[in-house]
């Protein structure tokens, strides 16, 4: 059985969370190009992400595809502030065997209990099911309404060139 739980907020909340988001970024000016550390990956690894990277979509959650450092990094980014993709992370720190993980459009991601109560935070769901592992940032102007939209947007991408990781509960 898969746990599906919406990792944004509960419907009553939206409201005031979009206004909350709204006036972050109005108070917010342009933010810098996203940095994407490079990961010590086996070479397979690298051209699976390689692969992955190459066929993103131009646009996530209605938000444009940008420019990254450095150029040949192993992710993506959309949007100012910006989703952050980046393909080659570890696995979490604090992930258990028996951690849930929330299934969307067929890849299991993996998201913090702390991140799914604080819809105030910035979230990293990190694509467990599938690997090399898969980890985007979603800042949390996005939480009310585009985290679930993105991570289903990326999924055909993410399940056409990766293989298989750990399995969700």
């Amino acid at each position: 059985m898969h746990l599906r739980r919406r990792l944004g907020p509960p419907a009553d909340r939206g409201v005031v969370a979009s206004g909350v988001a709204a006036l972050a970024l109005a108070l917010a000016g342009c933010s810098s190009t996203p940095t994407i550390d490079d990961a010590d990956l086996s070479p397979a690894d690298r051209a699976a992400c390689e692969s992955l990277v190459a066929d993103l979509p131009d646009t996530l959650a209605g938000a444009e595809r940008r420019d990254v450092e450095p150029d040949d990094a192993l992710g993506a980014a959309w949007g100012d502030p910006a989703y952050v993709l980046t393909c080659g992370v570890p696995e979490p720190d604090d992930y258990e065997p028996t951690a849930e993980c929330n299934v969307i459009d067929g890849v299991g991601w993996y998201v913090p209990d702390d991140q799914l109560t604080d819809q105030g935070e910035d979230a990293t769901p990190i694509a467990l099911s599938l690997e090399p592992y898969v980890e985007v940032l979603v800042p949390a102007d996005y939480r009310t309404e585009g985290i679930d939209r993105a991570l289903a947007e990326l999924a055909p991408a993410l399940k056409g060139h990766l293989g298989d990781g750990l399995p969700c509960l």
